[in-house]
């Protein structure tokens, strides 16, 4: 069993950010401490919501308060999801700091969530380039999407080896999620160092909202990319024409579901 500190947004209904990622990890026997950065009713993409941000002075306090109960150590990884402001970056990034510096230390996950092509930012610059520049250099682990690393970065990436390229700088681990493999592919482009793997899967239609967010948290867990990719891609599979992710009802069937093999492997 991992115990994964999660900082997110949060859903009442549904499953996003934190009510995703910590329902996966939960599936999966991990033990959640969750400092949600947005409450909201579901996600945007209904027609009505309700709820905002957590103040991050409300943050710091519920930090404050775990930290004296002794509720911070022994963490063996902390995911970093949605932020919606600056001072929400510098919430993150101070306590990934004091985090890191903890014997032996978490591993930092940090999932940049930014925008996604083709609508590009969904989150304002500011918080984007706060993530860019307090963030980033904090991760172990790196989970972008092929948007993501582009804007991160500052390069256009039109095909596999200029993301390959771009990724492999960012961090000690870049899992890059959608990568250029045409119109019926996607997938994953592991680097570490000079190493790197392509894993392909089938693209598909109908697929429910928090699906960045539940591999970040398999990674986050311990799972090598490949076997992140199987249980994501049957998820995805139990969850097409679904309202949510099936995490839970269909969890006998992704929680037991093979890793898929690299493609290729340099």
């Amino acid at each position: 069993m991992a115990r994964v500190l999660i900082v997110s947004s949060y859903v009442a209904s549904g499953h996003v950010g934190l009510s995703a990622s910590g329902a996966v990890l939960q599936a999966l026997g991990h033990d959640v401490t969750g400092l949600p950065t947005v409450v909201l009713s579901n996600h945007l993409g209904w027609p009505q919501a309700a709820g905002g941000p957590l103040p991050v002075d409300q943050l710091r306090d519920m930090a404050r308060a775990l930290r004296a109960n002794g509720l911070l150590e022994g963490h063996d990884a902390v995911l970093i999801g949605y932020l919606p402001s600056p001072d929400h970056v510098a919430f993150a990034a101070d306590l990934v700091t004091e985090m890191r510096a903890m014997d032996p230390p978490p591993r930092i996950v940090v999932d940049p969530i930014l925008g996604d092509a083709p609508g590009g930012l969904y989150v304002p610059e500011a918080v984007a380039r706060a993530v860019r520049e307090r963030l980033v250099p904090l991760a172990d682990t790196l989970t972008p999407n092929h948007f993501e690393l582009g804007w991160l970065t500052g390069r256009a990436l039109p095909d596999l080896t200029a993301t390959l390229e771009a990724a492999g700088p960012l961090a000690p681990e870049v899992l890059v999620t959608s990568p250029p493999l045409g119109a019926e592919a996607t997938g994953l482009l592991a680097v570490r160092g000079r190493r790197s793997a392509l894993f392909r899967t089938l693209r598909r239609g109908g697929v429910p909202h928090g699906v960045g967010d539940a591999f970040a948290a398999m990674v986050a867990a311990g799972m090598a990319p490949g076997e992140a990719l199987g249980r994501l891609d049957a998820l995805v599979l139990c969850s097409i024409g679904a309202p949510h992710l099936a995490i839970a009802t269909a969890a006998p069937r992704w929680v037991a579901a093979p890793a898929i093999g690299p493609e290729s492997q340099v």
